[in-house]
């Protein structure tokens, strides 16, 4: 799986959770995450989460890290799966820098606050993954914590390069693994 950590600052707000969005704007063809910084706000009608749309819940951060992965030739409970994987990383990175995080499903909370938010779904080609981690929490819609205002991470473009190596070293790691056995 191919990583890249872009440099601008990009604005998310749920059109770029779109097949070959990756391959369309930065050339990267194939499996891959990208990474990226800027305001998340993602109003009812770009959402995902019909259950978010039900419950009139748009998304809005001034500041996320955001990472948006496509993955080719795989069904939509494997991507929530991967989706998982992707917010277990993200826990595991950070419980080594001595940070408490608890996991809700595809939710990370960091002292009772919503650190993440995070959906996978099924495009006609691929499967889309969209997490995001709130750097700071201000004017979040939800009692929200972020990396750096609460937990001190100050690089965040190293954090988010961290978890991007690891998520794909797991992902080529799992592939490789069911290469390497015998059918019974």
């Amino acid at each position: 799986m191919k990583t890249l950590f872009i440099d601008k600052e990009i604005k998310y707000e749920g059109y770029q959770l779109a097949p070959h969005w990756i391959y369309k704007n930065f050339k990267i063809q194939g499996d891959a995450i990208v990474g990226f910084i800027g305001e998340c706000d993602v109003k009812l009608d770009e959402m995902v989460d019909i259950e978010d749309v039900i419950n009139n819940e748009p998304i809005y951060s001034k500041l996320m890290l955001s990472f948006i992965t496509e993955q080719f030739n795989i069904g939509l409970v494997e991507g929530v799966f991967r989706q998982r994987l992707l917010i277990c990383i993200i826990k595991e990175s950070l419980e080594k820098r001595g940070v408490k995080i608890t996991r809700e499903g595809d939710d990370l909370f960091f002292n009772g606050k919503k650190l993440t938010v995070s959906i996978a779904t099924k495009s006609t080609t691929s499967v889309l993954i969209h997490t995001g981690i709130n750097i700071i929490s201000t004017g979040a819609p939800v009692k929200a914590s972020g990396l750096t205002e609460d937990i001190g991470i100050k690089d965040i473009k190293e954090f988010a390069l961290e978890v991007q190596k690891r998520y794909s070293e797991e992902i080529y790691d799992i592939i490789q693994a069911s290469t390497k056995v015998r059918g019974v």
